[in-house]
C-alpha cells in the first residue's frame, strides 16, 4: 500500500500542509522540522510523485542549459564540465533536474531552446555564454521565461539576470602581471570577438598597455577561428620577426596550443616567451611548464547561476541582479621576469 502525505504527517506529528511545504522547501518551515519530516519520509519509504507534482504545480522542476557550442565541442572544453558541476550541485540541493541542449550547430541549439520553452519542458534556462547576434537571449526575453546568462549580457543588461567575472579588470591584472616582470612587447590571443568575454578581456589588455605607456601593436592582437589557427598565428609573428616576449591568452586550451606551437619552433617557455592564460582548469596544471592562469572560479559561476535562476523561478517578481565572481592569479612556471636578464 502506497504511503501518503497524510501517513507521513501522522507519523511526524505535524499537519499534512506542513509536509507539503517541506516538499516544496518552503522558507516558512524551520530546518529542524524539515529534517524531522524528511527522516520520517525516508523511514516510511515515501517518494515524491514528480509527475503528479508537475500536474498540480504546473512546474517541471527542471532547468535547461544552453550550450555555447555542440555537445561534443563543449565537453572537450574543461570550462563547461566545471560550470555544469556547479549547476548540478545547486540543483541537487533544490531537487531540480537538468536538461541540456544537444544541437550540433547554432541553429540546432536555438531550435532546442524553442522546443524546451514552447513545450513547457523547463521552468527556466541558463545560457552559458554571451555573444553578439545571438538569437537565444532575445527569444527568451520575448517568451518571458526566467533565465540567467553566464557572462555580461549584450544590450539591455539591467533587464537580464547574469553571473560573470569582471573580465576587463581580470585581463588588466593579467597584462600588468607581465609588465611587472619587465615585459613591454605583449601579445593578446582570444576567441572570436563576437563573444562578449573576448571583447572585455581585449579592453582590459589595451587599458593596461595604455596606462603603462606601452605601444599596442595591432599585429600582436590575434583572434582565433577556423581560418586563423594557432599555428598560423605563430607563423605570422615569426615571419614578421616581431614575436612578443609575453602573451595574454584568454583560455587555457588556446594557451596550451600556443605552448605546443612555440615548442615546435624551438622557442622556450618561459625562457624566451612568457604566457598567462585564463580559467585555471586542469589543463593549466598539467601543461609543461604549468601555466600561470587567472582563476575565474568556474564552479562558482555555475553554482551562482543556478542559485539565481531557481530564486527567480520561485519568485518571478524579484529584481534582475548581476553577480560578479572574483578572480585571482594562480602563479606557475610559464612566466619569467626579464628584469634579471
Amino acid at each position: 500500500m502506497a504511503v501518503t502525505i497524510k501517513d507521513v504527517a501522522k507519523q511526524a506529528n505535524v499537519a499534512p500542509s506542513t509536509v507539503s511545504r517541506v516538499l516544496s522547501d518552503s522558507p516558512r518551515i524551520s530546518e529542524k522540522t524539515k529534517k524531522k519530516v524528511r527522516k520520517v519520509m525516508e523511514e516510511m519509504g515515501y517518494y515524491i510523485n514528480h509527475n503528479a507534482r508537475v500536474l498540480v504545480q504546473k512546474s517541471t522542476q527542471t532547468i535547461g542549459i544552453v550550450m555555447k557550442n555542440s555537445t561534443s565541442a563543449s565537453l572537450h572544453d574543461p570550462f563547461f564540465p566545471e560550470v555544469l558541476r556547479g549547476i548540478s550541485a545547486l540543483c541537487h540541493q533544490q531537487s531540480f533536474n537538468i536538461s541540456i541542449t544537444t544541437g550540433e550547430s547554432e541553429e540546432a541549439i536555438f531550435n532546442d531552446v524553442v522546443k524546451m520553452v514552447q513545450g513547457k519542458r523547463v521552468d527556466g534556462l541558463i545560457v552559458s555564454y554571451s555573444k553578439k547576434d545571438d538569437k537565444v537571449v532575445p527569444f527568451l526575453v520575448k517568451s518571458g521565461i526566467p533565465f540567467v546568462v553566464v557572462g555580461k549580457p549584450i544590450g539591455k543588461a539591467n533587464e537580464i539576470m547574469s553571473v560573470d567575472n569582471d573580465n576587463v579588470q581580470a585581463a588588466k591584472e593579467a597584462t600588468e602581471y607581465l609588465i611587472r616582470l619587465g615585459h613591454t612587447k605583449i601579445g593578446f590571443i582570444s576567441e572570436q570577438p563576437k563573444y562578449e568575454v573576448s571583447a572585455a578581456r581585449l579592453q582590459g589588455y589595451t587599458d593596461a598597455m595604455r596606462m603603462n605607456n606601452l605601444d599596442i601593436d595591432a599585429d600582436f592582437i590575434k583572434h582565433l577561428d577556423k581560418s586563423e589557427p594557432m599555428k598560423r598565428v605563430v607563423d605570422e609573428l615569426l615571419d614578421g620577426s616581431k614575436l612578443p616576449t609575453g602573451f595574454v591568452v584568454t583560455d587555457d586550451i588556446a594557451a596550451l596550443n600556443l605552448l605546443l606551437c612555440l615548442r615546435e619552433k624551438n622557442i622556450k617557455v618561459p625562457e624566451e616567451v612568457s604566457i598567462i592564460s585564463f580559467n585555471n582548469t586542469i589543463i593549466a596544471k598539467l601543461a609543461t611548464p604549468p601555466l600561470t592562469s587567472i582563476d575565474t572560479q568556474i564552479y562558482q559561476l555555475g553554482y551562482e547561476s543556478a542559485k539565481c535562476l531557481i530564486e527567480e523561478i520561485k519568485n518571478p517578481l524579484m529584481f534582475k541582479k548581476s553577480v560578479i565572481i572574483p578572480t585571482f592569479i594562480e602563479e606557475r612556471g610559464s612566466c619569467q621576469s626579464l628584469l634579471d636578464k
